[in-house]
Parts: structure tokens; sequence; C-alpha cells
């Protein structure tokens, strides 16, 4: 999921006219970056601590928090990771070591009681959060909270979150290049006897293969939040991003015996910063999942439909503002706790990244890969929950609904392509978009009306 954060902001750095974000990786300089969130906590009266350009990292030594850790901490447990990764062995604490896999190196950065050795590869993402949110008061010395990078509710607001996580998103992707690690073999990237002869996107109104973004003004309830009793409704309106309603329209031969596919669609900036063609090396961290799903394989010609509003990747309007009163708490709701549990994914509104209004140039990859090699045996059966934003959450008490690691097929370097029209194989189609932005702000026809 971070990856695709990144991916994602990197493309809309792209459509502002930016370079790609630069990793956080010297961490004893300053960092340029300011940032003041002019946000209040009303919970405690307080306002959240800004930066200000060019603060640096600093020992932290805040009892009251737990934290007690150092860069030098956080410098050699770096180190020992990258020794990990470089050799595909992990030290454990009897000495003894084991083979390095994904799932394990989450476990080391991401720590928990499920990290190999605590000791020796410590807690680096989230004390990489604490020592950039305690900055401002690395001692407690002025009884400051954290800023907003340490709260999962507001941390993607700061930029220097991207740069940090941009810092992480490489060390796993130094994993998935290592020799440690091998790349696909073509029958694990091919389905044979499954050719996609076409695929195209149908907008609203709009170009084959265009797809337009605008402006649009929603209005949100925002009672729930300035008060603990019932007032009333409180409203805010805000601008944000849209996109009118697309569809993918694929066409594929089946002359196998497959009868059913995993349908994989992608899609990336063409060009990188400097308006060249990208190496696929660098362009297959740029390309955001915008579905993935299940269809029936018939023989002979197959038409395959998909709405936007379907994709895996995104939650509907109505999650993204639901309503956070105190009937959502109730533990006798089911459908209230499995409609909160869903709540993870893009919002729909964001699913289409903002494009320019001269039309940004962008690629669809459309994959339909072998359901054999991706198909998860759930256990205990019936019915699957939370069918949207699947792909970055999974689904409920369930296993992850995709044997192939998460990325896949871009998660890895390839092992003879060299740009992303190379690594095109009958199962996939490339082509050509355009995000066109129509700089024009509508109301959103779901606001109340007095």
């Amino acid at each position: 999921m971070h990856q695709q954060i990144i991916a994602r902001y990197n493309g809309e750095r792209l459509n502002n006219s930016l370079p790609r974000t630069k990793k956080f990786s010297n961490w004893r300089e300053p960092i340029p970056e300011a940032y003041f969130p002019k946000l209040d906590s009303l919970t405690s009266s307080r306002g959240w601590p800004p930066r200000q350009a060019n603060m640096r990292w600093q020992d932290l030594n805040r009892p009251v928090d737990g934290l007690n850790v150092t860069i030098a901490d956080m410098e050699r447990w770096r180190r020992n990771i990258e020794e990990a990764i470089a050799t595909g062995m992990v030290r454990l604490p009897n000495g003894s070591t084991q083979a390095l896999d994904i799932d394990t190196l989450g476990n080391m950065v991401e720590s928990s009681i499920l990290s190999p050795n605590r000791e020796l590869y410590g807690s680096i993402h989230n004390n990489g959060h604490s020592f950039s949110a305690y900055m401002h008061d690395p001692n407690h010395r002025y009884l400051e909270s954290f800023g907003v990078i340490a709260d999962e509710a507001t941390t993607m607001r700061d930029p220097f979150f991207y740069r940090w996580h941009a810092w992480i998103d490489d060390l796993f992707q130094r994993y998935k290049e290592s020799t440690n690690v091998r790349r696909y073999t073509r029958s694990e990237l091919e389905n044979r006897g499954v050719d996609v002869t076409s695929a195209a996107i149908e907008s609203a109104g709009g170009q084959m293969n265009t797809l337009n973004t605008f402006w649009m003004m929603s209005d949100v309830d925002l009672s729930r939040g300035l008060d603990f009793s019932d007032r009333g409704s409180v409203f805010a309106r805000f601008t944000h991003l849209n996109h009118r309603p697309f569809r993918y329209v694929i066409n594929v031969n089946n002359t196998s015996n497959a009868r059913r596919a995993t349908v994989r669609i992608f899609m990336a900036p063409k060009f990188d910063e400097r308006n060249l063609a990208w190496a696929l090396s660098d362009q297959r961290k740029m390309f955001i999942e915008m579905d993935r799903f299940v269809v029936p394989l018939n023989a002979g010609q197959n038409t395959i439909m998909r709405e936007s509003s379907q994709s895996s990747v995104s939650i509907p309007f109505e999650q993204t503002f639901r309503d956070l009163s105190a009937g959502g708490q109730d533990p006798r709701r089911g459908d209230l706790v499995s409609f909160n549990y869903c709540g993870c994914g893009w919002p729909q509104h964001m699913l289409v990244p903002r494009g320019t209004e001269a039309g940004a140039a962008y690629q669809l990859f459309v994959m339909l890969s072998n359901y054999e090699l991706d198909k998860i045996e759930q256990p205990g059966g019936g019915e699957m929950t939370c069918k949207e934003a699947s792909s970055y959450c999974g689904l409920r008490d369930k296993m992850y609904p995709d044997k192939r690691p998460m990325g896949f097929p871009f998660d890895r370097p390839s092992a003879t392509a060299s740009s992303i029209e190379d690594f095109i194989l009958p199962n996939m189609a490339l082509v050509d978009i355009t995000i066109r932005l129509q700089n024009v702000t509508e109301p959103n026809p779901r606001n109340p009306t007095n």
C-alpha cells in the first residue's frame, strides 16, 4: 500500500511539473521542507506543532512516550538490515541464520513481536516517524506533543511523509532487485492460449481512451468532530478532485481450456520528468494499480466490461464521508462493523490522477494472468466480506485474495525487458491514454439541500 502511495504521489508531482520526491537517506542533514499544519486538536485544546525549515532529526529521550533512541541506533539498525538484504540471510538471537523473504523483511522494518531479531534490526519505520514528529521537542523539555507525521489520521498531510516513505520503499525495492530474489519466468507471466486482442477506456461523454478529471465541491458534516454532544449538523464545504465515470472494455480470445482469469489493470505516466521514455526499471515503480478482479472465460471470443466504480482499490464516496455517529459503535450492528472495517482504500473520487489541462500522457497496462497460479483456497468458505479495496487491505478474517506477490507483475525487475513495450506478452495489452483536467468546479449532487 505504501509503495502505491509513493507511486501515486510521484505521478501527481509529474502532473505538476515537479520531479519525483527525493528520498530521505542522510538522517543527519537538515530538512528544508517546513510544514505548518494549521490544525487544532479540540480534545486537548492544543494546536498541532509545526516544523520550521531546516530542522534536523535529534536523539529522542522522552520517557513519557517510552522513547529513548538515538540516530546512531537507527544507523546501526539500517546497516544490519542492509546486510541482511545483501546476503539474503537474517541473523537470529541464538546466532543461527535463516533465509530472508519479503514477509520477514516486513517484520523487521515494521517491527513487532514478529521481528526475527529486534535487538539487531530495531524498529526503523516507526521510529522514523517519531524522529520526524518530535524535532521541535526531542527531550520533552517543553511538554509538547508530536507533529502530524506521527498520527495515522494526519500523517499524509506532511510533505516529509513522502520523503521518508520514499526511503522505506527504496529499501524494499533494493531487496526485490537483489540477486536473492529471482526474476519472473515467462511461464509465470504468460497465460498460454489467452490472448488480449484489444483494451480500451470508454469515458462518459468523452473521447475513447481519455480520462477526464474535474473539481467538485462537497459538503461534509463535521459535527461529530466538533463536540461530544449532538447540537445538529455543521457542514463544511471543500473542493476536491473527481473524475467522469468510465469503464474498461477488454476483448480476449481464449483458445485454451482456461475457465477463469485474473484481470490486472495498472496505469503509469508515459514519460519521466525530463519528458523522456522510461526505462522499465524505473517505470515499474510508477505503475499504480487501478483494479484487480477474477472473470469467467468462455472458449473463443470474450468481451470484458468493468465500471470504474467497481475498482478493488477504491471505496465509495458514501463510505469515505460516512456518518461517524454513535450508532456506528454498536457491536450488535454487524453491518456497521463490516462497514467501518471496509473503509480502507483510495476514495473513489481520487481513483484517477489529476492529469493536466493539456492532457497528460499515460499508459494503461492490462494483464489476464493464469487463475490457477493466482487462486487462494479460503478457510471456512462462505461469502467473502469487504469486496471494496481488497487490493490494499485484504478481506476480513480471510487470506489475502491473491497468491501472487503484491504489485505483481511489477514488484520485481524484468530479467529481459528494458522497456514496458518489450515486457508485453500475448495475455497483456498496453494502451496509450490521456488524462485531461477539465478545470471546472461543480457542486456535488449528494450535497444536502436546505
